[in-house]
């Protein structure tokens, strides 16, 4: 499962400046944003249904941020999305049940289609 987070990794390192917009925002963090959301969400409920992969999903997010460098608000955002996955799901599931293995499974695979699309979009 760790393939396509790295690859997006990847997209993210591309080149030593981001591709931005006038606004100082890159094209792509709408994607950014929601993949730091998924890996909040993926922290909190792979932590809870006993995978035993400590702060995996915490480091994926560091190297996602080392990776890309965003600064003030751009950083601010990436931030505020994994608090906002990682809470979401705090508040909903205590325990690990079939409906939090779901949300999981749902949310690696829309990880691994961020990056792929990412990656198909962006990657020269």
């Amino acid at each position: 499962m760790r393939k396509p987070f790295l690859s997006l990794l990847i997209i993210a390192a591309l080149g030593s400046q981001p591709v931005l917009a006038q606004d100082g925002a890159a094209p792509f963090d709408g994607e950014l944003q929601r993949m730091s959301e998924i890996l909040g969400a993926l922290h909190y409920l792979r932590g809870i249904c006993g995978n035993n992969e400590g702060n995996k999903w915490r480091s994926e997010m560091q190297a996602l941020v080392d990776a890309e460098t965003p600064s003030g608000d751009r950083r601010s955002r990436m931030i505020a999305a994994f608090n906002r996955g990682y809470n979401g799901f705090q508040q909903t599931y205590r325990t690990c049940t079939p409906a939090a293995n779901t949300a999981i499974r749902r949310h690696v695979e829309e990880g691994a289609r961020i990056s792929r699309d990412l990656t198909a979009r962006y990657a020269n």
